[in-house]
């Protein structure tokens, strides 16, 4: 081949070498993989303990390493394989060339990955661990702690994720022989630009703050945002989502939140009105709805969720077929609908049973005769 020329020199090559070479490459990717993930899986019952089998994140976290592992290993071991194999070329890198910059740069960047990897999953489940054992789950009266605790968790693990993939990006540019300086400065600029351009967008995020570290509203919470009412099911810097009764999302810049209405936040309470007749003795009426929410909470599918007797308001209003008495049951969040429904149901039962009529909305009409003897 005349010198100067870009061509690739072709040397005849041993087809079994390269097979034999190959199948040796990936079996050693195969167990740096094993090994990787082994390693991980260890940490990770160090930090989840038993509970690292029932944790969906803890084996999605091992199968991904094992399968980084496996391809920069196998990448990493592919052209001494094929030098070993007699595959040569003059064009281009070399081999060797490959495996220099592959042990310095290469393997530095495949540390960087990892460790980032590794801290945004072991950030993760430190947060898990720590919302699990901030209160015991067979604790029903600890629900609210429970769910502050998911709140603030959900929005620490997604800022160090965005803080630990941003750093660990920054650090692989710099290894690529990339000069981060104008993109920091670039950063800066970019970051004064929005901080002037995008108000709404800074406002929607101190409000997201001052939601989150007042304990207005939690994951898991009922609330009623703007008129908008449903379940709580995100919580973000920029904005919250509720899910209404009928399934609807509904998501709610946090800038914009004018009322705020939380039907669970520490304990709730169900307000029944009972109609009346005005015949009825309102006492004997009192007496009937107590016993009937006594017998309710004496029983222990109903007692844990009961906080306490349910309490009479009294004559709430008088109408034009009923006197309205009002009562209110003080329950657990978010179980003051199912306590509630049941006791009206019950309540129903004992009506019947002793006797007592629920009015119904009545006319009474006065038909009166014309006076014919009158001139």
């Amino acid at each position: 081949m005349q010198a100067g020329s870009a061509a690739v020199t072709t040397i005849p090559i041993n087809a079994l070498e390269i097979t034999l070479a190959l199948a040796m490459t990936a079996l050693a990717a195969l167990a740096a993989a094993l090994f990787a993930g082994a390693v991980v899986r260890r940490v990770l019952r160090r930090i989840e303990g038993e509970r690292i089998h029932t944790v969906a994140l803890a084996e999605s976290t091992v199968s991904a390493v094992r399968r980084v592992a496996f391809l920069l290993t196998f990448l990493l071991l592919l052209f001494p394989a094929l030098d070993l194999a007699g595959v040569e070329q003059t064009a281009g890198w070399h081999a060797d060339d490959l495996t220099g910059w592959a042990t310095q740069n290469g393997v530095r960047i495949l540390l960087l990955v990892l460790l980032a990897f590794a801290a945004n999953r072991f950030a993760a489940s430190v947060i898990r661990r720590a919302e699990h054992e901030m209160v015991p789950a067979a604790d029903p009266r600890a629900l609210e702690h429970r769910k502050r605790a998911q709140t603030l968790g959900a929005t620490f693990e997604r800022f160090l994720s965005i803080l630990i993939w941003t750093v660990a990006a920054l650090m692989v540019l710099r290894e690529l022989d990339v000069d981060i300086t104008p993109v920091l400065t670039g950063a800066g600029i970019i970051g004064l630009a929005i901080g002037f351009g995008a108000q709404s967008l800074v406002k929607d995020i101190i409000a997201g703050i001052f939601l989150i570290a007042e304990n207005q509203v939690r994951i898991g919470d009922v609330a009623e945002i703007n008129g908008i009412g449903g379940a709580v099911e995100e919580i973000n810097l920029r904005t919250i989502v509720l899910r209404d009764l009928e399934g609807v999302v509904h998501t709610i810049a946090n800038g914009e939140i004018r009322t705020l209405a939380n039907r669970t936040k520490d304990f709730s309470y169900y307000v029944i009105d009972i109609g009346v007749d005005y015949d009825d003795d309102t006492d004997r009426i009192v007496a009937a709805v107590r016993d009937t929410a006594a017998e309710m909470m004496a029983e222990a599918a109903y007692a844990p969720n009961i906080l306490e007797p349910i309490e009479v308001l009294g004559v709430d209003a008088f109408k034009a077929s009923e006197v309205t008495l009002r009562f209110r049951i003080k329950t657990l969040p978010l179980k003051q609908w199912e306590v509630g429904r049941e006791l009206r149901r019950r309540i129903k039962k004992t009506f019947d049973a002793r006797s007592i009529r629920i009015p119904f909305p009545q006319v009474e009409v006065t038909v009166r005769k014309p006076d014919l003897a009158a001139p």
